[in-house]
């Protein structure tokens, strides 16, 4: 586990957490990349934070967890960026992915941030 997980997510709410980025991208807004997703934290508009696990050097997105924690802001890791990179709608990878409006997805993400904060405790 990378020194920035702080804790394990199982595969089922991490195949849940790709299916709301999924209709996401479609009908709502997403900000991509540690620099965006930093600047969405800080401002208080992200509704959702999700960080790629095999981010290297890890000192990209060390800060996020952290940051998230502070604003109170729901978040959560992805096995890989490539992975992310996909279900956010790119052609390439990416470190982390903010939701800044929901979209259709809200009853989902009101549902996720449930199962993330018990996974946390």
């Amino acid at each position: 586990m990378a020194q920035f997980v702080k804790f394990e997510v199982p595969k089922e709410v991490e195949e849940a957490q790709l299916r709301v980025l999924d209709k996401v991208k479609k009908t709502g807004k997403l900000k991509v990349g540690s620099n965006e997703v930093t600047k969405a934290i800080e401002r208080g508009n992200a509704k959702l934070v999700l960080i790629a696990k095999d981010v290297s050097p890890p000192e990209i997105v060390m800060h996020l967890p952290i940051l998230c924690r502070e604003k109170g802001v729901p978040f959560s890791y992805v096995s890989t960026k490539q992975e992310l990179g996909k279900f956010a709608g790119l052609g390439v990878s990416t470190s982390s992915v903010a939701v800044l409006a929901e979209g259709d997805a809200k009853k989902d993400i009101d549902d996720l941030a449930k199962k993330l904060s018990g996974l946390k405790n």
